[in-house]
């Protein structure tokens, strides 16, 4: 599978629900390692902006795992102040984990000269997240949005991820050939 694919698929993963019997069995945190794998692989140096999406995919498959956990269980949803921060690092990480890894890529597509394709993905991830910040406040009370936020939220990630499957292929989004450079000088660290 090309890195970007496995960058989309676990998006899809990462943000669809399958219910059955209450039981999402679209599991998150699967999604969300898998969306790192495909960002670790496109990595070319230790500190690029594909290592970067790839740490915070990384911390949202934790997350995820926490939340999954956490609501799972039998706590006190409604009230607990431990179940307001999970799922707020939960909106708010998924939110930044998105932002990253499509800035990665488009970072990689824009000197290879496919500025439409670039514009875009820059146009759905600042709907993705802005839509999902609104949605995330309209669900602590602070405004009344409808539904018409969440359709468009979900058309914006719809149409993103359709647009990182359409430019998997793409030559300038190949994993680097050879080793990533070593963060680490000769002789390790002294």
């Amino acid at each position: 599978m090309l890195p970007v694919t496995k960058i989309a698929t676990g998006f899809v993963v990462a943000f669809g629900a399958l219910r059955f019997n209450g039981f999402d069995l679209l599991f998150d945190p699967v999604g969300w390692a898998l969306c790192a794998s495909g960002l670790l692989q496109l990595q070319r140096s230790a500190d690029d902006h594909f290592g970067r999406a790839g740490f915070f995919a990384v911390a949202m498959a934790c997350i995820s795992l926490v939340a999954t956990i956490w609501f799972g269980a039998s706590h006190d949803q409604a009230g607990s102040f431990i179940a307001h921060v999970i799922g707020i690092a939960h909106t708010a990480g998924a939110l930044i984990a998105t932002w990253l890894s499509v800035d990665a890529v488009i970072r990689q597509i824009r000197p290879s000269g496919d500025l439409s394709r670039a514009a875009l993905l820059d146009v759905l991830r600042w709907t993705v997240a802005g839509l999902g910040a609104l949605s995330a406040l309209a669900g602590y009370g602070y405004a009344d949005l409808g539904t018409v936020v969440l359709i468009a939220w979900f058309a914006a990630i719809l149409a993103l991820i359709v647009m990182l499957y359409r430019s998997a292929s793409l030559p300038c989004l190949a994993p680097p050939r050879g080793p990533v450079a070593n963060p680490l000088p000769p002789g390790g660290l002294d």
